[in-house]
């Protein structure tokens, strides 16, 4: 487990708290070349986590987001048109002053490796080791989580005009879904997979004081305290996550508070919620703790 409390130590440093059994799945996933599923609400710190593991490993991290609509093209590479074009004027002309113009040529010319335009995943196959991070696969459709499965594999991809790109390392994979729909079993079995919940007001305490080390104790503790309420109890639409809980702690620091001022709270939910309806149950909310 050494190696494991290593990991769990790195990401701490870089202000990333975490568990030990997020810790373990993150080291299996790393000696076992397989991708890691994370899955769990928004604002859980599922992207964060990719982010921190590159930090601490000192690894580039290479981002996908995934979109509705998204295609293998932009995940691996496109040809880069306009320089492709300007390529050929330059043989035309070329070819008006007595230079070399053989069209059979001139064609293999426009697919050298300087015209390609290297997308994410292919990126991280050419710069491995690497962490990938494709965010929020479960918004991708499913002919794009098939080509997923299939580059995930076997870590390589073809290039018809070039030949095939295989990573000399696994890339380190991480996917994330906030579960706007259920994954195929089939990449669910590639991939080694986690569930992050919203921390436990300890955890949260600490990645508050880790994260933002000029907010007080007291007012980090405070503030936490309340989220942690707010998600349980305020039936809100859309419960705010880690990332939120910092940005206010900060945002009230920013006005000077060193404890929770609830008059100074309800004017700066901006930071905490985004949705009118929240913020107006929030309000209530505060407003039913000031009563006596």
């Amino acid at each position: 487990m050494e190696p494991v409390r290593e990991l769990e130590s790195a990401l701490r440093r870089t202000g990333y708290v975490c568990d030990e059994s997020l810790a373990v799945v993150v080291h299996l996933a790393r000696v076992m070349h397989r991708p890691l599923l994370l899955e769990g609400e928004p604002g859980t710190g599922k992207t964060a986590l990719a982010e921190a593991v590159a930090e601490a490993l000192e690894l580039p991290l290479i981002r996908l987001q995934c979109y509705e609509g998204i295609d293998a093209t932009q995940a691996l590479y496109d040809w880069d048109f306009p320089r492709q074009v300007l390529h050929l004027r330059a043989l035309e002309a070329a070819g008006a002053t007595g230079g070399p113009a053989d069209p059979e040529e001139a064609e293999k010319g426009l697919y050298d490796e300087r015209f390609l335009l290297a997308r994410p995943v292919l990126r991280a196959l050419q710069q491995s080791p690497a962490v990938l991070l494709v965010d929020e696969v479960d918004r991708a459709d499913d002919e794009f989580e098939a080509f997923l499965l299939e580059v995930l594999s076997t870590y390589q991809v073809t290039v018809p005009e070039l030949g095939t790109v295989r990573a000399a390392t696994p890339p380190l994979v991480v996917l994330t879904s906030n579960r706007t729909r259920e994954l195929h079993d089939a990449l669910k079995r590639r991939c080694l997979y986690h569930w992050i919940d919203h921390p436990t007001l300890e955890r949260e305490v600490e990645i508050v004081r880790s994260r933002a080390p000029e907010v007080s104790a007291t007012l980090a503790g405070q503030v936490v305290a309340l989220v942690q309420t707010l998600r349980d109890d305020a039936d809100l639409l859309k419960p705010p996550g880690v990332a939120e809980t910092l940005d206010w702690a900060r945002a009230l620091h920013h006005l000077g508070a060193e404890e929770l001022d609830l008059a100074l709270a309800a004017s700066t939910l901006g930071a905490l919620v985004k949705h009118r309806e929240d913020g107006e149950r929030v309000r209530a909310a505060l407003a039913r703790s000031e009563s006596p």
